[in-house]
């Protein structure tokens, strides 16, 4: 199955002509060394009762000598209340943690501004399954920022939020997910040393780092697995479950995101049996 590194999605058009005189774009936060999962974001939020008033989602940007913040929202998620909710109260929460940090200077100007960017864009949207992804980041000092990449899923016939830990509810299922994506990412490793023309004396101990780096970024926890995006086959089943890995979770952080595809072959048998006839393979 294909297994893919990305890079870092470039902001909505709209943000980056709002954005593009106001930010350094070569900046991001310290991360944690290298094979380490970047701090836990916020979970998407479970379905909200249907009494709870429906949020207003609206983009914004701030800009101050000391800070500067760009949220887009895609327009499709105020359809659905819940995830609504859930995208606004992880960028409230991205915002706090910015603002903290903010706070912290007491007053002082920093030698470049802290910045928060936050491009919510939809990723799919049927009948069955929605989803919204953001690619973001924080900066509040440092050589780069720390990488805010979520996955929020949808599912509007089930009027429910999906998170990982409902899709597959059992500790011992996630080894196979995990086996499947180890072995993607270290054939990955292994060709981009052949694309690289790394030589031999330096294959072996990158080789070493790779692998630490992917054993320890996809051991079977559910928390290393929380940030999936269904790809659709043309019925509106899913045909495969995209992870995606953010910058120093399983490579360095200069190697970008990482994403590896699972298929429904894989993955049927563990998933929770009421979401079982969400797949299909090809």
């Amino acid at each position: 199955m294909p297994v893919s590194s990305i890079r870092p999605h470039p902001l909505q058009a709209a943000l980056v002509l709002a954005l593009g005189l106001l930010v350094g774009c070569n900046r991001d936060a310290p991360q944690s060394g290298p094979g380490v999962n970047p701090p836990a974001q916020a979970a998407p939020a479970a379905a909200q009762p249907e009494t709870e008033q429906p949020v207003t989602l609206k983009d914004s940007i701030e800009t101050t000598p000391a800070y500067i913040i760009g949220i887009s929202y895609p327009q499709a998620a105020s359809k659905y209340p819940p995830l609504a909710r859930a995208l606004h109260d992880y960028a409230e929460a991205s915002r706090a943690r910015l603002m903290q940090a903010v706070d912290g200077l007491h007053g002082a100007k920093p030698e470049a501004p802290f910045d928060l960017s936050l491009p919510f864009t939809t990723l799919v949207e049927t009948p069955r399954v929605v989803v919204v992804g953001v690619d973001g980041t924080s900066y509040t000092g440092g050589e780069h920022g720390t990488p805010l990449v979520e996955r929020f899923v949808w599912l509007p016939q089930m009027q429910q939020m999906l998170a990982a830990e409902q899709l597959i509810p059992q500790a011992r299922d996630w080894k196979p997910v995990s086996d499947y994506v180890r072995d993607q990412l270290m054939t990955q490793l292994s060709q981009q040393l052949d694309e690289d023309e790394v030589p031999p004396e330096q294959r072996a101990p990158k080789m070493r780092r790779g692998s630490a780096a992917i054993s320890a970024g996809t051991a079977p926890e559910v928390r290393n697995f929380s940030r999936f995006e269904p790809v659709m086959n043309a019925d509106g089943s899913i045909r495969s479950l995209r992870f995606v890995f953010p910058p120093q979770q399983v490579a360095p952080y200069e190697a970008g995101q990482q994403a590896v595809e699972v298929p429904a072959s894989v993955l049927r048998p563990l998933v929770a049996q009421e979401y079982r006839e969400l797949f299909r393979g090809e």
